[in-house]
């Protein structure tokens, strides 16, 4: 099956891409059939905010649509930077600007702890439409650790696999990452509409 990636953002694609291969499921990104088009994140959680952008994305094309809204929600910061984990820093900061400016934002901090989630819609040509969520907790570290990944992963210590994400090998944080999770949840309900 062949599915189009609601995103511009190059690292989810690429996660997605390797987190469904072994399930037989194609994705094609929006550069792939010549898509582009910024999607306003107008939802007032990740779940609308993955509608909005599978809705966007399916008007323009004829194949199912895979779209995913995520952040960072960390507790001593009441959840923040949440739905604006991409605009925290700014709208078309970089991903050094948002970890510095989450990192300025936590010293001090005693408490790290920090959740990442995922939520997922997929949108079928007929309608159709699933969606699921998935979490991973762990902690903010005081300092980058890692060159792989891409946003927070550098800052975020998952304590399942003992290192930050950007530490991890990809099949390493593709078998707990929020998106694995919601990616997984979402395969179970596809399974059940094929």
């Amino acid at each position: 099956m062949d599915i189009v990636a609601a995103t511009n953002n190059s690292g989810k694609a690429k996660e997605f891409a390797e987190i469904l291969k072994d399930l037989g499921i194609t994705v094609l990104t929006m550069k792939d059939l010549g898509i582009s088009v910024e999607i306003p994140e107008t939802g007032k959680t990740f779940a609308e905010n993955a509608m909005i952008k599978a809705r966007e994305v399916e008007k323009l094309c004829n194949l199912p649509v895979l779209a995913d809204d995520s952040g960072l929600c960390v507790n001593a910061l009441d959840g923040a930077p949440g739905l604006y984990s991409a605009r925290f820093a700014g709208i078309g900061a970089t991903d050094s600007e948002l970890r510095a400016k989450l990192l300025k934002a936590m010293e001090g901090e005693k408490d790290r702890s920090a959740f990442f989630i995922s939520s997922v819609a997929m949108l079928f040509p007929d309608g159709r439409s699933l969606t699921a969520e998935g979490r991973v907790h762990g902690e903010i570290t005081e300092s980058e650790r890692g060159n792989g990944g891409f946003g927070y992963d550098a800052i975020f210590y998952c304590p399942e696999i003992g290192k930050t994400f950007a530490e991890a090998e990809p099949y390493e944080k593709d078998k707990v990452s929020h998106r694995a999770r919601a990616l997984g949840e979402l395969y179970k309900k596809l399974k059940g509409v094929r």
